[in-house]
């Protein structure tokens, strides 16, 4: 066997407001298949969500838990009322189907009064306001816990380089900013309230390993968080491997991506799929967590400026449910990879990769084995060689295979 590398923790999806509200609008007896299917551990078992913290830009309109019109320093008008109609419904349910669930959660937008803009879209974050903005945090965490949704970490911001031309929720963090406000504020104020949630930085793409290198070798902020956050809209996965070289005790985890209803191949890219996640396994990350989970057929809500699609979509008038080339490509993992495997080096000999196939192998905590492969070119023969054990797979065009064995 070969060395084994990090230790997975799971693949899942961001259940956002707007994931939420599509579900909701579903029968009882409508929706109780699609989140068994989805969430189950003998089904698609996805068990490493995201939910959002106030509104993303998926959601049915912009707000936060302290929409207050003046200064709330105090926090004397936080609720979360707004997420008690069917949100939390929602992600009970998830939770339901999986008990073995992570949950991890993000907020595009402070309250606006905590900017200099005073507004949700866009803008900048105010120091002044990061006492005030931990408190917000640990209400947030012991409000959903409260409502029998735990939560097990946290991000500092989603994409903390992107201001969004003030298009949605949004907030730009300087590098200096999230460093001071995760080991200064957003720690203390967790461990002060008695919890172990989990704080990861960044949120952002791999072009930014620069600045999560830069903010892991601050002792004090190294000591503060769990590890780094990443999409993978720019850049390369091969950042993350910079990053862990680094720092080789500190976790990736990879928390946002998805397609595009609009697009052509919506339901047939799972080969593309397969490959990049393929790419995010092969460079440390320990889970790969989606955009959202389920949206309609226009791809709504959507409150942004950005064109996505569901890992399902759900027609608003049929209640029809079309599954993504994403959900395809989920599915080769998620059913056959559990959480505490790990994952190891898998080498391809001559001009495999070169011919558009790329891998990734892992060991189950039960021993069995796991190898997926992806075969964007054309129809080709493989041959896997584990110790003296070799096997030979054909493998279609345009294709994602799983192999697994005891």
């Amino acid at each position: 066997m070969a060395a084994s590398r990090q230790e997975i923790l799971g693949f899942g999806a961001d259940i956002t407001e707007g994931s939420a509200y599509v579900l909701s609008r579903l029968t009882d007896a409508e929706r109780a298949p699609v989140m068994r299917d989805l969430f189950a551990p003998d089904a698609m078992a996805l068990n490493v969500c995201r939910t959002c913290i106030g509104s993303s830009d998926y959601a049915t309109k912009a707000y936060t838990f302290d929409d207050s019109s003046e200064p709330d320093p105090d926090l004397k008008k936080f609720s979360i009322d707004h997420d008690k109609e069917f949100y939390l419904p929602i992600l009970r349910e998830a939770r339901k189907q999986n008990p073995e669930m992570f949950l991890f959660s993000s907020p595009w937008s402070p309250p606006a009064w905590m900017k200099p803009n005073n507004s949700l879209l866009g803008g900048a974050m105010r120091k002044l306001s990061f006492g005030p903005y931990a408190n917000y945090f640990v209400k947030f965490l012991e409000a959903y816990k409260a409502e029998g949704v735990a939560i097990d970490a946290v991000t500092v911001q989603n994409e903390t380089d992107a201001e969004q031309e003030g298009h949605m929720p949004a907030c730009l963090w300087a590098q200096e900013q999230e460093m001071e406000f995760a080991a200064r504020f957003l720690a203390p104020a967790i461990r002060k309230a008695g919890m172990n949630t989990q704080i990861w930085l960044l949120d952002h793409n791999y072009s930014l390993w620069g600045r999560a290198v830069d903010e892991l070798s601050d002792p004090s902020v190294y000591e503060a968080v769990d590890g780094i956050a990443w999409h993978g809209y720019v850049g390369e996965p091969t950042a993350m491997t910079r990053v862990h070289d680094a720092f080789p005790a500190k976790s990736a985890y990879w928390t946002e991506g998805g397609p595009d209803v609009n697009q052509p191949d919506y339901q047939t890219d799972y080969t593309k799929w397969a490959d990049q996640y393929n790419g995010i396994l092969n460079n440390w990350a320990r889970s790969i967590t989606a955009w959202n989970v389920a949206l309609d057929e226009k791809g709504r809500p959507d409150i942004g400026p950005f064109s996505c699609g569901g890992v399902i979509t759900i027609d608003n008038a049929t209640r029809k449910i079309t599954a993504s080339g994403q959900y395809w490509a989920f599915a080769h993992y998620s059913k056959h990879i559990k959480r505490g495997a790990k994952v190891f080096t898998t080498n391809a000999l001559g001009s495999l990769s070169d011919a558009g196939v790329s891998h990734t192998g892992f060991c189950n905590p039960d021993s069995s084995c796991v190898v997926v492969l992806a075969n964007k070119g054309a129809e080709k023969p493989v041959q896997l060689l584990m110790g003296s054990q070799t096997l030979d797979v054909d493998l279609p065009a345009d294709s994602v295979e799983t192999l697994h064995w005891s």
